[in-house]
């Protein structure tokens, strides 16, 4: 990783993330001011986080694509996620009594990574509140994502983690979902072989359960799809 400037485009992007979206205007300006931060320009294949290192600054992804990755007990990698800018990423880790990182954050393309330091964060949320409220906000949606990605996975089989994925992704009072991985990647999020996958996913389409198109998947029959993961 390289440092490189604080651009306009940056600080746009900046802005955008949850963390900080919905700040007044005159905050937004202070943090620039205050935040004691660095810019990076990261490459593919960098290794922006290791698993087992301590989360000691605020991590922004402004640009580019992240992979995800914790080694289990048994020295297998999983995929846990795929980080897409602009968004913080291990936010909850930044001032838990344990900031232990337990996943590898891995730069999947050329991409643009600021980082402030913990100190910097900490003083503006004590003399912020409305920031103190969104991170606790941001920190409480990390733990609800992580929590859907261990429900999805302590399925046996392929099909219910899979419905459980379409379920987490499903809009309130929406029968079409939008996902975002391809089945390359999906295979890897739900820890299964990509043909095992594209068989079940076949085999749910004759089934009229879904319909599939690209990245849409349509649910056909929600309450037989819900059966499949009580």
């Amino acid at each position: 990783m390289e440092q490189t400037d604080f651009t306009e485009k940056y600080e746009a992007l900046l802005f955008q993330i949850p963390l900080f979206r919905d700040l007044p205007l005159n905050i937004k300006h202070l943090l620039v001011d205050k935040l004691d931060f660095t810019v990076y320009a990261i490459k593919k294949n960098d290794i922006v986080a290791r698993q087992h290192t301590h989360c000691k600054r605020l991590m922004v992804l402004l640009e580019g694509r992240l992979r995800v990755d914790s080694m289990d007990a048994s020295d297998n990698e999983v995929l846990i996620e795929y980080i897409i800018a602009p968004r913080a990423f291990a936010t909850p880790y930044l001032f838990k009594l344990d900031t232990t990182l337990p996943a590898t954050f891995k730069a999947m393309e050329d991409g643009v990574l600021l980082t402030a330091t913990n100190e910097s964060v900490f003083r503006l949320m004590s003399e912020i509140p409305d920031l103190l409220k969104s991170f606790l906000g941001v920190a409480g949606n990390c733990t609800k994502c992580t929590d859907l990605r261990l429900k999805a996975l302590s399925y046996k089989n392929i099909r219910s983690r899979f419905v459980a994925y379409l379920f987490e992704y499903k809009a309130e009072n929406s029968s079409v979902v939008k996902i975002e991985h391809n089945q390359v990647e999906l295979a890897d999020y739900l820890c299964v072989t990509r043909p095992a996958l594209t068989r079940e996913i076949n085999k749910m389409m004759k089934e009229r359960l879904i319909s599939m198109k690209g990245k849409t998947v349509e649910l056909l029959q929600i309450a037989e799809l819900k059966r499949v993961i009580l």
